[in-house]
């Protein structure tokens, strides 16, 4: 049970006590948050519901890059690169404590390929125009390995240097959660729509079952966003039962290991891999993230798993460029999130698939936003509010958030440095958290984090379950699943003591998160 003062039941009050909402939003991941934001902040009373948690599904699940789009100038989609690093240059003023510039570098091993990916990188530093990051350029071979230590030297003839922007996904969702409550809005996690309202043959707000108490409440609104990621057919169905799929799923597949794979704080971008894809393979919180896929899958989940051959074209492919390279056994966690594509011609390649979001609205009024990226968030919530405020009614606002300083963003907060400490992440929140108990007690003694955190995240940041904390408002999961499974009981009891819960709860947090994390790890 939740007490009295637990700010879930405060929102929980507000969230069925008010007569009408102008905007519900569907889904808490990139697309539903950034909608809700920039509905509170032009003064609209929104509400969010999350079936789950923020950003459990895709939105904590990308390869931690805020960037236009390398191969979609490749496929000559040069409006959504431009769209893209615009937005990529937004997000790095507005949110300078979580996103930081990052170099790639591009080895060349023929003597064809450094002047022909340059000549495209070139290209891509004049479609930032004013929001670059920085030009790109030829290295030397041995600038290229002074750069990136682990690159194969054999038959190396040199690379090109360029940069994009760096984040930590789910801790952009829970920021922009933040800022979205600054500006009177309210949320709920763990609160499912199970069903519409209509009136009068439109849709005119949902039913949502609270899971901590099993209660069903039903709320209104003037017009429903369905931001739900992959899941946006489920929620369209709601309303049509007979609508014809939107989305053709496709998975990604990360892999995490030590930084001594890397050697150096720049990240390697293979152009152009066997299966026609990009590959990255980027430090991030002394880690390196490798990936990605691309494999069609026929139905969506909240739990994807990689499948062995995904696993290992990733670690062939890294092998190729790293010397020494990884190897199953190095793996110290791997994940896998599902892409939102929007359905095209029968037979169509996922590759090909357009990454841009799309809007609909069905007869009753349900408005559905689906596709996109991270580094678009922004545009996709600006482009539905204001679809939603014409359908609803609503008075017409202009869009504050192009210049809109997220939750915690310092004057001077730039995240320097790959080495950075992740206390540099709650921006200006890091002192009060630091001033929690426990904030020089580690979790786990191969991770970064302190009891002070788990605190912050259940008295702050929504934080519910060990999965809550040690996935999203930490991302233990991500860099040792192993260890994060050592540290859940330690979570729990923390959990526990901030939430009033007992030790039969406990225990089954404990069991639940360690199964979870099992999938994420390869032994």
């Amino acid at each position: 049970m939740t007490s009295a003062s637990d700010p879930r039941s405060t929102a929980l009050h507000e969230a069925t006590h008010t007569p009408i909402w102008d905007v519900l939003v569907i889904g808490g991941g990139a697309s539903g948050l950034g909608t809700a934001l920039e509905a509170a902040s032009r003064g609209y009373r929104t509400l969010l519901l999350e079936g789950h948690d923020y950003a459990k599904g895709t939105s904590s699940r990308s390869t931690k890059l805020v960037h236009g789009g390398v191969r979609y100038l490749a496929q000559g989609n040069v409006s959504l690169v431009r769209e893209a690093l615009h937005e990529r240059g937004l997000m790095r003023r507005n949110a300078p404590h979580l996103v930081r510039d990052q170099g790639f570098v591009v080895a060349a091993y023929t003597w064809w390929s450094a002047p022909f990916y340059g000549l495209g990188l070139k290209l891509y530093d004049l479609l930032a125009g004013r929001l670059s990051l920085g030009h790109s350029r030829y290295l030397a071979p041995a600038e290229a390995l002074k750069r990136i230590p682990a690159l194969k030297k054999e038959a190396l003839k040199g690379g090109i240097l360029y940069f994009d922007g760096q984040f930590d996904d789910a801790r952009m969702a829970v920021t922009l959660l933040r800022t979205f409550e600054n500006f009177g809005g309210v949320a709920l996690n763990h609160a499912p729509v199970t069903g519409l309202l209509r009136a009068h043959g439109r849709v005119a707000g949902a039913r949502f079952q609270d899971r901590e108490t099993g209660q069903t409440h039903t709320v209104r609104a003037r017009v429903v966003v369905n931001a739900t990621g992959v899941f946006a057919d489920e929620i369209r169905r709601l309303d049509e039962p007979q609508a014809k799929p939107m989305l053709a799923p496709s998975q990604g597949v990360h892999v995490v290991v030590d930084r001594r794979f890397l050697g150096g704080q720049h990240a390697i971008m293979v152009p152009r891999t066997e299966d026609g894809r990009v590959l990255f393979a980027v430090p991030w919180h002394d880690r390196v993230v490798i990936g990605t896929t691309d494999t069609p899958v026929p139905d969506t989940s909240l739990e994807p798993r990689p499948l062995p051959e995904e696993v290992d074209f990733i670690l062939n492919t890294a092998a190729r460029y790293l010397d020494p390279a990884p190897t199953r056994a190095d793996v110290r966690s791997v994940y896998a999130g599902l892409r939102p594509l929007v359905r095209a011609a029968e037979g169509t390649d996922t590759k090909a698939l357009s990454r841009d979001h799309v809007i609909r609205i069905s007869s009753g009024g349900l408005l559905t936003l689906t596709g996109g990226k991270w580094t678009t968030y922004r545009r996709m919530g600006e482009d539905t509010v204001n679809r939603a405020a014409e359908l609803a009614g609503l008075p017409k606002r202009l869009s504050l958030t192009p210049a809109l300083k997220l939750h915690g963003a310092a004057a001077q907060g730039a995240w320097t440095g790959t080495g950075a400490s992740h206390w540099q992440l709650y921006g200006t929140d890091a002192e009060q958290i630091r001033a929690l108990p426990g904030a020089d007690v580690l979790l786990h003694p191969a991770l970064p984090y302190t009891e002070a955190e788990v605190r912050w995240a259940a008295r702050r940041e929504q934080a519910r379950t060990v999965e809550d904390v040690l996935a999203r408002r930490l991302r233990a999961l991500l860099l040792d699943a192993r260890g994060s499974q050592e540290a859940a009981p330690r979570v729990a009891a923390l959990l526990a003591e901030e939430l009033g819960r007992d030790a039969v709860w406990q225990t089954q947090q404990v069991t639940a998160y360690r199964t979870l994390a099992a999938g994420y790890r390869l032994a």
